[in-house]
């Protein structure tokens, strides 16, 4: 039976390029977003390549509907947590909204998704692997990010501590903390010079990052290449986290 990779957010940007990634390397894809038409348009991409695409469409935001989506589906292999947002402020603006929404899609979503796909995992008793798409936020600070930063260092956590729960089980579980990467999310802010600038000045390689930069990284994690890899997080970041 064809191996099923389920990825939240696959609409666009990352979500979207792991999906056709995954699809490249002989996955079958689950592709979970609110919007249908590019939805579909990502799942002609993957039978274009010979895979199957089961397109779920939801709010990955409101949980019981994320959870009947993936129980809906016949197996889980890999899990790709893409989905997140980020509210950029001041540490003394941030209101309690903005705290939970981001939260509650970084880290709630996360975490709850996770225990659908590994009761699926079990069910086969065929291993598994979680990917987490993190960030270098999630490894380091930054002013004005004090909550996207916790919810990241959050998801870091609970990482290492699911990895090894797991491991008996033969479940891998890992993080991807990309850079800024040219997305939806990001492009309003890299649009701005300064802002763009200052991003690029403190990446060595000297560049921002492109989705496919972080599906290459999530499809390496996703392989029997990465067989012994379990609890950590490959840094997708051009050098930032070094200095």
């Amino acid at each position: 039976m064809s191996k099923l990779a389920a990825i939240t957010g696959a609409s666009r940007g990352i979500g979207r390029a792991c999906a056709i990634e995954l699809a490249r390397d002989g996955f079958d894809v689950a592709l979970i977003g609110r919007n249908a038409d590019t939805l579909e348009s990502v799942a002609l991409e993957i039978k274009a390549l010979g895979r199957k695409a089961h397109v779920l469409v939801g709010d990955a935001g409101d949980l019981e509907m994320l959870r009947s989506l993936l129980k809906s589906l016949p197996r889980i292999d890999v899990l790709v947590n893409n989905v997140g947002t980020n509210i950029p402020e001041p540490f003394l603006e941030v209101t309690l909204d903005h705290y939970e929404q981001i939260f509650d899609l970084n880290v709630k979503t996360a975490f709850f998704a996770t225990q659908v796909a590994v009761k699926k995992m079990l069910e086969h008793n065929d291993g598994g692997v979680i990917v987490n798409i993190t960030s270098q936020m999630g490894h380091v600070g930054a002013a004005n990010r004090s909550v996207y930063c916790a919810s990241k260092h959050a998801l870091e956590g609970f990482t290492k501590a699911l990895a090894v729960e797991l491991a008996p089980q033969r479940i891998r579980v890992v993080s991807v903390a990309p850079t800024f990467i040219e997305t939806d999310l990001t492009r309003p802010f890299l649009e701005q010079p300064e802002f763009q600038q200052s991003v690029v000045a403190s990446i060595p390689l000297g560049h921002t990052g492109t989705p496919e930069d972080v599906a290459h990284a999530v499809a390496f994690l996703a392989s029997h290449k990465a067989s012994l890899i379990t609890g950590t997080s490959l840094v997708v970041d051009g050098g930032w986290t070094a200095r």
